[in-house]
This record gives C-alpha cells, structure tokens and sequence, in this order.
C-alpha cells in the first residue's frame, strides 16, 4: 500500500511564505509525475502543479510567478514552496503521484492564509 505523507501546511499571514513537502513510503516503485492539487469546502479539488521525472514543472495560471514545484533530494519526494500568499490560497493541499498503477493521494494538509 502506497502512503504519501505531506508536512508542513499552517498558517501565514497575506504575503507570507510556506513550504510543503510529500514524502511516498515506498521508494521501490517509481512515479514519474507527482504533484499537488487543493481543495476548499464546496468546491472540487483542483490542480496546483506537478513536475515529471524530467523535472518538467507546470504550475496553474493563478499560482505561476508565486509558487515553486521541485522534486526533493530523496526518491520519490515533492516539494511546494508557496510565496506571496493570499487568502484565496487557504485550502487543503493533497499531494498527488502517478504511475501506471494508478494515481496515489496523500491525506492532506491545511494551509490558512489570514490576518
């Protein structure tokens, strides 16, 4: 069974930073595109970034020039540095990886933009 564990949502104020991380448990399989994707109450979960093997980077309209996508130092690892918060980006953050397994969905991670 496959387990991503993400860290590192809280709280920041407007135009502050925070960094979050995912981690997958098995670093015998390979997911060539691993992402993050969010989610606020009464709306569907929608895409963030991703970034391919190949450290190919998309990031959406809404996040570009504020938010950095990387692929860790460890295996199978994704990080998401989020700069120049706004409010709008309150949301739970759900890591997200890919093979042709299937798509694999950590548990989430609160991220609270407010003054």
């Amino acid at each position: 069974q496959v387990q991503l564990v993400e860290s590192g949502g809280g709280m920041a104020q407007p135009g502050g930073s925070l960094r979050l991380s995912c981690a997958a448990s098995r670093s015998d399989v390979n997911y060539p595109v691993m992402g993050w994707h969010r989610q606020t109450p009464g709306k569907q979960r929608e895409l963030v970034g991703l970034i391919t093997y190949g450290n190919v980077t998309h990031l959406v309209d809404s996040v570009k020039g504020r938010f950095t996508i990387s692929r860790g130092d460890a295996k199978n690892t994704v990080n998401l540095q989020m700069t120049a918060l706004e409010p709008e980006d309150t949301a739970i953050y759900y890591c997200n990886a890919q093979n042709l397994r299937g798509e694999f969905w950590g548990q989430g991670t609160l991220v609270t933009v407010s003054s």
